[in-house]
């Protein structure tokens, strides 16, 4: 891995920038700098992880020389649909990249590993299931649902007609206020996935929705995936029509998106990745997702998801314990919300705080958040990244310990 607790760091080849000082010593010496923080800071932002040596060997490799639009051989009976020569190893690995991530996931659905980003993943996938002006129904980001579900600065708000189910006063998922709303509205596509949401979600629920009002049923993974590959949280697979990730946050990969979908509708959605939505894909990317895939194959991967969990649910507890609001009052994956709208202070002046201590975590909203997005009145906390470190539970009770410190420092400074 990237480094553990106790390790040398000479041990690990993880940086170049001695060698990028030789040519840009400003380059090089703020990758040195953010190198440092990353090591001594404790990480705790739920959508940020660590990956291994292969895998930023592989970012970093060759094949960041390569153009190469279009698709590989196999998706067209032998004769390579790229626009560019000199492709046939690039058909390869990328064909590859996609036979291992069916692997992890146990599935028959279509790949596509083409995608730069969830963001543009979120934006194909629209794409190939409806046209603008229809409605999504999805959980909004103020609830724990991302940008891209629907927000009127994305392109999700402003292409799509949004509808949005809500939380209970609990702060989970109500899927009687999502079968309502699917019935009142007749969305074109249902959407569910969350970038801050700590609960199980209930793919089979929203697929009986969704069939009831003869909407698409569309999955953003892209946090949970890589419990879902470790088999610590449901899978949506064999639920959704099309479903979104990343490959980073707890899947340990490079930074990029992927695409899975229901084998009748594979054309769509790789005509609404490239050409549609992309040009050419980052093949050095695609191999970094290569050694991904592998590596969540191995054994040690459900291992590491099952840690994750538990580590985050004995970090979450250790708040309760000592009195803190917690958003659904607990959590069942990677990360919990700290609900700090009691308190005379908001989550970005408890994340500076915390920043200027050592310790990395992000502002965000809150369900019926009172504060502005910018403030907000809550931070999310996930333990992804320091259990790839080798943090155990008593590692994160002690920084539980370190926040609750900084913030009655804050109480006191607001009094």
């Amino acid at each position: 891995m990237f480094y553990k607790q106790g390790k040398d760091d000479n041990e690990y080849n993880v940086n170049n920038f001695e060698f990028i000082k030789k040519y840009s010593p400003t380059v090089g010496g703020l990758i040195e700098k953010e190198y440092n923080r990353q090591k001594n800071n404790v990480e705790l932002i739920a959508s940020e992880n660590y990956c291994s040596e292969a895998v930023l060997a592989a970012n970093g490799s060759c094949l960041c020389w390569k153009y190469a639009e279009g698709y590989p051989y196999v998706r067209t009976s032998g004769n390579t649909s790229r626009y560019y020569g000199g492709t046939e190893f690039i058909d390869q690995l990328e064909e590859y990249c996609c036979d291992t991530w069916r692997k992890v996931f146990n599935t028959d659905y279509h790949v596509n590993v083409q995608p730069h980003s969830g963001s543009q993943a979120n934006f194909s996938g629209y794409k190939a299931l409806i046209k603008p002006g229809d409605t999504i129904l999805s959980l909004s980001l103020d609830n724990g649902g991302h940008l891209t579900h629907g927000s009127s600065v994305n392109f999700s708000g402003k292409l799509y007609n949004m509808v949005f189910y809500d939380v209970d006063e609990n702060g989970f998922i109500d899927m009687e206020d999502v079968r309502r709303k699917a019935e009142e509205y007749r969305p074109q596509l249902i959407m569910t996935g969350a970038s801050a949401y700590s609960r199980i979600i209930d793919f089979k629920a929203f697929s009986e929705i969704a069939k009831s009002v003869g909407a698409y049923f569309m999955v953003d993974m892209a946090h949970i995936a890589g419990l879902i590959a470790g088999g610590v949280h449901p899978s949506p697979f064999g639920y959704a029509d099309v479903i979104t990730s990343t490959t980073h946050k707890t899947l340990r990969g490079p930074r990029g998106g992927i695409i899975f979908a229901r084998p009748e509708l594979a054309k769509k959605v790789d005509s609404a990745v490239f050409p549609y939505a992309q040009g050419g894909p980052l093949e050095h990317i695609i191999a970094g997702k290569a050694v991904c895939a592998e590596e969540a194959l191995d054994p040690s991967f459900k291992e590491y998801a099952k840690k994750v969990v538990d580590n985050c649910k004995v970090f979450c507890d250790e708040f309760i314990k000592m009195g803190y609001k917690i958003v659904t009052g607990g959590t069942d994956n990677h990360l919990f919300l700290l609900d700090l709208s009691d308190l005379p202070f908001s989550g970005r002046q408890l994340q500076e705080r915390c920043d200027e201590n050592g310790i990395t975590l992000n502002k965000n909203c809150v369900p019926c958040e009172k504060r502005s997005p910018k403030e907000t009145s809550g931070v999310r906390i996930g333990t992804a990244p320091m259990t790839t470190r080798g943090f155990e539970g008593e590692d994160f009770i002690e920084v539980a310990h370190r926040i609750d410190a900084i913030i009655k420092e804050l109480i006191e400074e607001n009094k």
